[in-house]
């Protein structure tokens, strides 16, 4: 049975795309459970404050655009929310930076007023999707968004996770003075919510004899890589297209303990930022949470487990010159789920060789558009499916590592508009459209390599090749691919 099982992953793995964690940890500490007397402290349920702070997280939004801003969406009346309930929902026309990055975001302060006030992982997502049902239908001149009461509640969970845990590792209640301020400060940067809700509640100058970490100590490693990329190298913008890049990845749990259940016990973060040309700051951020997991097969020749996972992929690029006049790639996924396999070899000394797949839904997501050029959006919205394989070979431990990478995204926009639209006359704010009907399918391919310098100093180059066939049924369709390189120093916490 277990050889038939690890022949069936190995299949899944030759037919799947590809996702690469860490190849090589090193943990920031000892983990640690955490003390029962945290666990009681903090564990009460407040759900009036916890829908206050929506509440108010909405308002305080809207008195900003209204009154600061003095945004034409924000002239809110009567009328106007008895039109939206009338009309009801319609996919919107927002730039993808707003649409898949910063509605999540949004939704991550919903959901950490629910998870700072009691609430599980499950319940504080009610609460962001309570605050973006709120927003849509009542703080707003226009009409609900279908795309924004997805991405903001879903991916909302996944940054509020992230962010709730990521501040849960800084605060030590045992602290006083200065040194208390600096946690309570760093906190709430990470987790605004978390942060409100402590000052509320007195907990972020009250001394206890605990920690107050809600998850104990983790294990968690952090990688900090920065140097040059290379986009687009044609000799007449070659200047323009290298810049300076930095990468951030994080793991956080133990990605072969499958057997911590709660939601996410274990996820890796990965994020690009970019000061390049014309380029985004955010260029990459992906998010892979375990929901759940069971262990399958744990001896000493094989690990193999299977879990169900919360995925939050997000690539932006934008046109290095008007020599090209392209935009590389363009393409995300804030609301996806799936299953996933992962995998360790444990029979050779010297290297150590592990593996992942997941076969994932995509509730929502984005693919460039060659044709779609409405108000702030050049691309379609969609749905779809997506697969992720990765390979890690690491010798000697952390000597050397090599990691390969490989993602296939099939995004499917199945509303449209009519064939024959007078562009020079139909207002964008009504436009009921995911943008062309059309059937993308994108491909991310990597390999990275990591060569120890000096304790956790390391040489790092990756290669990332991105490629996209969209079948337009009103336009030809198109292919298009583009690389790009980094080298780099990473240094491991």
């Amino acid at each position: 049975m277990k050889k038939f099982v690890i022949g069936l992953f190995t299949c899944l793995l030759s037919v799947s795309s590809v996702y690469s964690q860490l190849a090589i940890r090193r943990q920031l500490t000892v983990p640690e459970a955490p003390d029962p007397l945290d666990l009681s402290y903090y564990s009460p349920k407040k759900g009036f404050q916890a829908g206050a702070t929506v509440f108010s997280i909405n308002m305080g939004v809207w008195i900003f655009d209204r009154y600061i801003q003095k945004g034409d969406f924000a002239y809110i009346n009567g009328q106007t929310i008895k039109e939206n309930f009338r009309h009801g929902f319609i996919w919107d026309n927002d730039k993808m930076g707003t649409n898949m990055f910063l509605h999540p975001y949004h939704g991550s302060l919903y959901y950490n007023a629910g998870r700072s006030n009691g609430y599980n992982y499950w319940q504080s997502g009610l609460y962001a999707f309570a605050g973006s049902f709120m927003w849509e239908m009542f703080m707003e001149c226009e009409y609900p968004s279908t795309n924004d009461i997805i991405a903001t509640p879903i991916g909302g969970m996944a940054l509020g996770e992230v962010f709730y845990r990521a501040s849960d590792l800084i605060l030590d209640d045992r602290k006083t003075g200065a040194a208390r301020f600096g946690c309570e400060f760093a906190s709430f940067v990470v987790s605004p919510m978390r942060g409100l809700t402590r000052i509320i509640n007195g907990d972020a100058w009250k001394q206890r004899p605990t920690s107050g970490k809600q998850f104990g100590v983790p294990d968690v490693s952090v990688d900090i890589s920065m140097g040059i990329r290379a986009l687009e190298l044609e000799d007449d913008i070659f200047d323009k297209g290298v810049g300076f890049a930095s990468e951030i990845n994080i793991e956080y749990g133990d990605h072969f303990d499958a057997e911590n259940r709660k939601p996410y016990d274990y996820f890796s973060v990965k994020a690009n930022l970019n000061v390049q040309a014309s380029q985004p700051v955010l260029g990459q951020l992906n998010i892979i949470g375990r929901l759940m997991g069971k262990e399958l097969i744990d001896n000493k020749k094989h690990y193999l487990s299977l879990g169900l996972y919360q995925h939050f992929d997000y690539y932006d690029s934008d046109t290095i010159s008007d020599i090209s006049s392209k935009t590389p790639y363009k393409f995300c996924t804030p609301a996806s789920f799936g299953g996933g396999l992962v995998y360790k070899n444990k029979r050779f000394k010297r290297w150590d060789i592990d593996a992942y797949g997941h076969l994932n839904g995509i509730l929502l997501g984005g693919a460039l558009s060659d044709y779609y050029r409405v108000d702030e959006r050049n691309y379609n919205l969609a749905s779809g499916y997506s697969t992720k394989v990765g390979f890690n070979f690491i010798y000697k431990k952390d000597k050397f590592s090599a990691s390969t990478t490989y993602e296939v995204y099939h995004m499917f926009t199945w509303k449209g508009y009519p064939k024959d639209i007078d562009w020079d006359n139909f207002n964008p704010k009504i436009l009921d459209a995911q943008g062309d009907r059309s059937k993308a399918i994108l491909h991310a391919v990597g390999l990275r390599l990591d060569v120890k310098l000096w304790k956790g100093l390391y040489l790092t180059g990756s290669f990332m090749n991105y490629s996209r066939h969209t079948d337009y049924k009103y336009f030809e369709e198109v292919f298009s691919h583009t690389s790009e390189g980094r080298l780099m120093l990473t240094y491991k916490l």
